[in-house]
């Protein structure tokens, strides 16, 4: 035992230790899977050979253009093999992607190109007024805007900017990728969507994103050459990290701009699509499709869905369709999902209603992290009982840096040696966790989600409002829709049209109430309202 405590020698050389990072799954795929398709687009189909040739003329077009390592490089692009190109492209060369939801409004996007310091933004022509509205709002330098036309789609140039295969061609198809020195830099920034003032920056880490692709294809059960479509957007946690993650399984993605029934089934029938990621929304989509979208197919599609649990029905439904749902729960704080409701052989004799309930849970750790579990205020283990309510607290890799330019709210975040997600959830005896809460006030809606305060704050400043508050209210569409409880000044009149549109000038379209409920509010003695007692109202 003795001789390892001199470890003379032994030390971390280029042949022994290299910094982890997903990047290395696109470089060795171009070696060894050159002629597999990587990447699918309607008519567009890319070899893994083709693929990592346009990711390095991105890499290098974007040195070429004054990006230097540390740079952050925007996207505005739905899920086109643009945004695909960019998970690789922009941190090959030595920059941070930063993933932008392309419906956001132009206020918040202006605070994200301010805040994140933009160099370049890739924006697709549909959202390039927007975008362009937004870089007139700024108070910081302007990026430089890169237009992505999407004709597949029908999105046609509007030309005004520089467009995306011209500034592709000014790069060197054969660039040397610009790698980690050390694993623990910056690979992303991703957005939250805030539960007070503006969202906070989440800062990704090479370490924890190459560790994501490792733990994800276990969790899932999966062999080489899946084929996987992109329903989760690529700018919700860089897609739940699968884009990184198919290289290295010699995988095929296939890009999906508009989520419907009728493209998912296609691109199952047609495609062979074999896995997808999608909030609940989408297994209704599934579900309640028109006989006209549906298509056959005859083999099992393995489906992760997290946001708001999905009810037990649909859960029941969807599974007679030939998809087998698992679901998995995580934050943007956790480079997407971390837990997982692993099954137990053992429940298959239960009844599909106890089932179905039970596939809905939270679940356990995923492989590659340390600790996942419910504690008390006071940091202490709950009680696994299934009652005993607590917070989910979070330890591993696969948590982000932390938030950019933030350091207090980081601090907070981290308090006790674990992340505090702010869900409130109960423990089963076999450990898996059940959301029962959130202690955030966020309304997850059709996996989005939306601060009930930043609704509020719009609602407020109406001139007619007195008090409001805003709750999630079920919704058979998107699981969860924001539903707002309002008093009015005394004397003072508006009807329940008037203030969604009010909102609807300050706010994204998915973030406005789709019901307002006039009355007294209930509150404390001390004047705070009380959102449980307006919660009561769809039980």
């Amino acid at each position: 035992m003795g001789w390892m405590r001199d470890e003379t020698g032994l030390d971390k050389t280029p042949a022994n230790y290299v910094p982890l990072t997903p990047l290395s799954h696109l470089a060795r795929a171009a070696k060894v899977f050159p002629d597999r398709e990587a990447l699918v687009y309607g008519d567009t189909r890319l070899t893994y050979r083709d693929y990592h040739a346009r990711v390095s003329q991105l890499a290098s077009a974007l040195q070429i253009a004054g990006v230097v390592a540390g740079d952050v490089v925007s996207t505005l692009l739905p899920n086109i093999p643009a945004q695909a190109e960019a998970h690789f492209g922009v941190p090959a060369a030595g920059a941070v992607l930063n993933t932008i939801n392309i419906r956001l409004d132009v206020d918040t996007i202006a605070y994200i190109f301010d805040h994140g310091e933009a160099k370049v933004v890739l924006v697709d022509s549909q959202f390039l007024p927007v975008c362009m509205q937004a870089i007139e709002a700024m108070e910081g330098a302007a990026p430089l805007v890169v237009e992505v036309p999407d004709p597949i789609a029908g999105v046609p140039e509007i030309g005004k900017q520089i467009d995306y295969e011209t500034f592709l061609a000014a790069g060197d198809p054969n660039f040397a990728w610009v790698l980690p020195e050390d694993e623990w830099e910056s690979l992303a920034l991703n957005y939250t969507s805030g539960t007070t003032g503006q969202p906070k920056g989440v800062v990704y880490h090479h370490r924890g994103a190459y560790l994501m692709t490792m733990g994800t294809p276990v969790t899932w059960r999966m062999t080489l050459h899946p084929i996987f479509l992109t329903i989760v957007p690529l700018f919700h946690c860089n897609g739940w990290n699968h884009t990184w993650m198919m290289p290295m399984l010699g995988g095929t993605v296939v890009c999906c701009r508009d989520v419907s029934a009728a493209a998912i089934y296609a691109a199952i029938a047609d495609e062979g699509v074999t896995h997808f990621g999608g909030a609940p929304i989408v297994l209704n989509l599934l579900v309640n499709a028109k006989s006209e979208d549906r298509r056959d197919f005859d083999h099992t599609v393995e489906v992760f869905t997290a946001g708001a649990p999905p009810a037990p029905a649909t859960l029941a439904a969807i599974g007679d369709l030939g998809f087998n749902v698992q679901q998995v729960y995580g934050l943007t704080e956790t480079y997407g999902h971390v837990t997982e409701c692993l099954w137990n052989d053992n429940w298959d004799t239960l009844p599909l209603d106890k089932q179905s309930a039970i596939r809905a849970r939270q679940g356990v750790a995923f492989p590659q992290m340390e600790d996942i579990t419910v504690m008390s205020d006071a940091m202490e283990q709950v009680a696994m009982d299934g009652k005993t309510q607590g917070e989910i607290v979070i330890r591993g890799n696969s948590v982000m840096k932390g938030y950019l330019k933030n350091p207090d709210a980081t601090a907070k975040a981290f308090k006790g040696g674990y992340f505090h997600s702010e869900d409130l959830a109960v423990q089963h005896p076999d450990g898996s966790m059940q959301i029962a809460d959130r202690a955030k006030d966020i309304i997850i809606s059709g996996g989005e989600n939306i601060s009930s305060v930043e609704v509020e704050n719009a609602l407020m400043g109406h001139p007619d409002v007195m008090l409001c508050a805003v709750v999630a209210m079920p919704d058979d569409k998107w699981g969860e829709v924001p539903c707002a409880f309002v008093e009015l000044k005394v004397g003072h009149e508006a009807s329940a049209e008037a203030l969604i549109s009010f909102t609807k000038q300050r706010l994204a379209g998915f973030k406005c109430p789709k019901r307002i409920v006039f009355g007294e509010l209930p509150k404390t003695s001390t004047g705070k309202i009380q959102k449980f007692e307006l919660r009561k109202t769809f039980r």
